[in-house]
């Protein structure tokens, strides 16, 4: 497959970070795998172990999927984007790329605000934002995204959730009064942790709230929304 390719600096710091994710495939696989057979698995509400077993796992949204966002945001020209789970910041640097290309063609400003509870992650993720020279178009706060998106300081054109199945609803639900009429939203993995996303798509599917969705194809499932009024 062929890829999108970025800016030199860039893709230098995205071939290391997804060198380190690949990785950690086998063992994240394996984890998940052995906690599913088990039963002992809940992924409306990750245990301890769990939280402890990812405290320092990459978990980088898939290239393709990366990408796909990325050509989204350039589409859409998006200029105030926010994730939801940015861990060691992968897809934040397409976002941000995105944003800063937009910005090129039209003159104006904008930026990507990312949030990580995991305050290692997000030190992390700052060095990768300055390694790649895409510091200055991102914000990422640190803390638990039901206070740290509260306020969203804008209109809001393009939303990544890519989180813990529990908190996209409510992620969701303090963006959306933001959200302009064609905003996108895309949440990851919505066929493999289908049932964990029940609040997410309940909130979706209720006509007061003005949403389209429909599923697609990526691995795992990548759902697609816009905000059609």
């Amino acid at each position: 497959m062929n890829h999108l390719v970025l800016d030199s600096r860039v893709e230098a710091v995205l071939e290391r970070l997804y060198a380190q994710h690949a990785g950690q495939n086998a063992e994240l696989a394996a984890y998940f795998s052995t906690r599913m057979t088990e039963g002992s698995l809940d992924w409306n509400a990750f245990d301890e172990q769990t939280h402890k077993f990812l405290r320092n796992k990459l978990v980088a949204l898939e290239r393709d999927k990366a990408e796909f966002c990325y050509q989204l945001c350039r589409a859409i020209c998006a200029g105030r984007v926010v994730e939801a789970g940015t861990s060691f910041g992968v897809s934040t640097l397409f976002l941000a790329a995105a944003v800063r290309d937009n910005l090129h063609e039209a003159g104006s400003t904008g930026l990507v605000i990312g949030t990580e509870f995991e305050s290692e992650k997000a030190q992390a993720a700052r060095v990768n934002f300055a390694a790649a020279g895409l510091a200055e178009f991102i914000e990422l706060r640190e803390g638990d995204v039901r206070e740290t998106l509260v306020d969203v300081g804008g209109p809001v054109d393009f939303v990544l959730i890519d989180i813990w199945t529990p908190l996209a609803r409510p992620a969701l639900e303090l963006i959306a009064p933001s959200l302009r009429v064609g905003a996108v939203v895309i949440c990851d993995n919505t066929i493999q942790a289908r049932e964990g996303y029940g609040d997410y798509f309940e909130f979706l599917h209720d006509p007061a709230n003005g949403f389209r969705t429909m599923t697609l194809p990526f691995e795992g499932g990548l759902e697609f929304t816009i905000r059609a009024r």
